[in-house]
């Protein structure tokens, strides 16, 4: 990680620049030396032995035999490794599980081992460095920085430790980070997430803060905190803070609000950090999309979103992708996931060097009608809506109205206004142009009468996170779904009354 002193950082970036443009500037050799490693590293685990990586040799080789799993799929496997067997998916046992909250199976555990665990760490380290080398900026590290992260508390499941991952990150802050970094260890075991801000709010607000970061929709939480407890703008209560780091969303939604919250613009850095990988940092200031690691013992793979549910879809390497189209991401790891779905899209910002931005979730789009209206449409679409304007949002989500009381069926938009428009229909009209011009299938769909044009619903004040407190996923690393294929959150939001 970085060192305290500002001018031995920018040495160290320097230096960690100079090995990612070199990696970076050889993407299809960096991806084959990773594929042939992990093929190699796993020949002898169960795994490879059913699937015969002994005779795999290229990337067609590994097409035929090894299909596309997704957690379900894999968990046959997985459920040995949680047992304590050994040389599973990757040789030994893994250093810990990172738990997360599945959908169907409960529970996931994703493991994490002595070969992935660095890649966490060096990402997140690099990211800053290659802001540094790229600025200049190197000031803040002599000041304080906070993590909105999980409870570091771990427990043992068979002699392997499990916890969030966020949790488990913070059990590798280097030494000589550790004085620097908040909040205190106590306060970030304290599992309610409220309880949890306000003793942060307190431990910081007398603290010279320069580097903050987290998810943005529990970070705006923290700075609304403080803006109540102060009276004043965020940028004047840390006069030094003048960079925020985020990952697990789109920015773009929360920006305004952000600049407003704080008082001025600070830089930013983007993350692509989850259980199963880091995949990609803001290595660029001015430049679209996150720089994709392919030197982090991941090895990628792509099929176009559109083509994703046919029956034999295909899977293309890093040379064989296009900017602009929306892939699902596919990954094998040096954790033991293999051609595994961890159901994110991406889309290409760029191939020299290979960035991505996370267009949304296989599973998270509305198709209703055959629409495939993706998660980055519609924070695009409420973007360009709100661009010039003084509205300010705070939350949203996207749900089909299949049966509505009259009229043609619709997709449901619910937002969490901080500042509303005075007129709601005027908005409602410009988020669907916007859309109509990004999808030609919605288009089709509005104009040949399938479908009538959005409507807007009105969320009360803290709605959003009162829902997910219902939930029991108030904090953390959850996040609200930007859009859903059916009504399970938009009836939960009028079952709580949480409509205006």
């Amino acid at each position: 990680m970085l060192s305290i002193k500002p001018s031995l950082a920018k040495l160290f970036a320097k230096k960690i620049r100079k090995s990612v443009l070199k990696w970076s500037s050889k993407p299809v050799e960096t991806q084959e030396k990773v594929f042939q490693k992990l093929i190699k590293e796993a020949s002898n685990t169960q795994f490879g032995k059913d699937h015969d990586f002994k005779s795999i040799k290229t990337h067609h080789d590994f097409i035929n035999r090894v299909p596309i799993r997704d957690y379900e799929a894999l968990k046959p496997y997985v459920d040995k490794v949680v047992a304590g067997e050994e040389n599973i998916l990757w040789k030994g046992k893994p250093l810990y599980f990172a738990k997360t909250s599945g959908t169907t199976s409960g529970a996931k555990y994703i493991p994490l081992t002595k070969e992935s665990m660095p890649t966490h760490v060096e990402a997140a380290r690099n990211a800053i460095l290659m802001y540094i080398a790229e600025t200049g900026n190197s000031k803040f590290v002599d000041g304080k920085m906070i993590f909105l992260q999980g409870n570091p508390t771990l427990e043992e499941k068979n002699g392997i430790q499990l916890g969030r991952l966020s949790g488990i990150v913070a059990h590798y802050v280097p030494k000589y980070l550790q004085k620097n970094r908040m909040p205190s260890w106590e306060t970030n075991c304290i599992d309610d997430w409220e309880t949890k801000v306000e003793a942060v709010v307190k431990e910081t607000l007398p603290e010279n803060m320069t580097v903050i970061s987290g998810i943005p929709s529990w970070v705006q939480m923290y700075f609304e905190k403080i803006q109540n407890e102060t009276g004043e703008k965020v940028g004047d209560v840390f006069k030094n803070f003048n960079l925020f780091i985020f990952g697990g969303v789109n920015y773009e939604p929360y920006r305004s609000k952000f600049e407003n919250l704080i008082g001025r613009k600070v830089d930013s850095i983007e993350l692509y950090p989850a259980s199963e990988g880091f995949f990609a940092f803001q290595d660029k200031q001015n430049e679209k999309g996150m720089l994709l690691q392919l030197n982090s013992g991941m090895f990628y793979e792509f099929i176009e979103a559109d083509t994703f549910f046919d029956e034999n879809p295909k899977r293309l390497g890093i040379a064989e992708v296009k900017v602009g189209v929306n892939y699902v991401m596919i990954i094998s790891t040096n954790a033991g996931l293999w051609a595994y779905n961890i159901g994110d899209t991406i889309e290409f910002t760029s191939t020299k060097p290979y960035r991505v931005i996370v267009s949304g979730r296989i599973k998270h789009f509305i198709s209703a009608f055959g629409e495939h209206v993706i998660g980055k449409e519609v924070e695009q679409a409420l973007q360009e809506a709100t661009l010039k304007s003084s509205i300010s949002i705070s939350e949203f989500t996207v749900a089909p109205q299949i049966n509505p009381e009259s009229g043609l069926p619709y997709h449901e938009w619910f937002i969490e206004f901080d500042d509303a428009p005075e007129d709601i229909s005027v908005l409602a009209k410009q988020i669907e142009i916007s859309l109509q011009q990004q999808n030609s299938y919605y288009y089709d769909l509005i104009v040949g009468n399938v479908l009538q044009p959005l409507k807007v619903t009105t969320i009360k004040k803290n709605g959003f996170q009162d829902y997910m407190k219902s939930i029991g996923k108030l904090g953390g690393q959850n996040k609200i779904p930007r859009l859903s294929n059916d009504r399970k959150i938009a009836d939960a939001l009028y079952a709580q009354k949480l409509t205006k």
